[in-house]
């Protein structure tokens, strides 16, 4: 990730990491069952919180975009990839608590990055590549002017049906990858409390107006 790179893509490849309207303002190409239509609902849900815009409450953009986040990833399946080996050593409670926090954070920062509106446009791209068993969905967000950036899904089916398990910034940089590095580093130790006392803390500032 560079400094080039617009801020709301970052955010994307930043998190774990989120409804119907607005068919005109993205490029629909998933059907229902196909591996893009969580993607799909989630561009949608990001849309209508950035026609709510900055003004509207952060919980109340919080709400419209975190069903999507939800539905969109396997959440517990990247934090335990975050975490790594060190994940079956956690207790069951401290799991739990780390997943909440870990949801939590990933919805406060989609939702304090897709805060307004300047005629974007997400469009899911028709060609899906394999990676092992999984299936890639690829994106661009459009703006008015200036350079598409590329995001891409990497969707797994889970009895669930189909989620993200990691998020490719233009086609190559793993979200995971990246938040690995710093998961692993606050749980030296072994003990989850210093990552949950973080997440928590970035989650205030993301509530109070701050940015990833």
């Amino acid at each position: 990730m560079t400094a080039a790179l617009p801020r709301r893509a970052a955010t994307v490849i930043a998190l774990a990491g989120a409804l119907p309207w607005l068919a005109p303002l993205a490029v629909h190409g998933a059907t229902a069952g196909s591996p893009a239509a969580p993607i799909q609902a989630l561009d949608d849900a990001l849309l209508q919180a950035m026609h709510a815009g900055a003004a509207t409450p952060f919980a109340e953009r919080a709400k419209i975009i975190a069903p999507a986040v939800e539905r969109a990833f396997d959440l517990a399946q990247i934090l335990r990839s975050s975490v790594g080996p060190r994940w079956s050593a956690i207790p069951g409670p401290q799991q739990a608590d780390l997943l909440a926090v870990f949801t939590r954070y990933t919805v406060a920062s989609y939702t304090a990055n897709f805060d307004s509106y300047s005629g974007e446009r997400f469009e899911i791209l028709p060609d899906l590549r394999q990676v092992g068993t999984d299936e890639v969905v690829q994106t661009r967000i459009e703006p008015v002017s200036g350079e598409a950036t590329r995001i891409d899904y990497q969707m797994r089916q889970t009895p669930a049906g189909w989620r993200a398990v990691d998020v490719l910034l233009e086609g190559s940089i793993s979200r995971v990858a990246v938040q690995r590095s710093d998961f692993r580093a606050l749980l030296a130790t072994g003990d989850p409390g210093p990552l949950i006392a973080s997440l928590r803390s970035k989650i205030a500032g993301l509530e109070s107006g701050g940015k990833p």
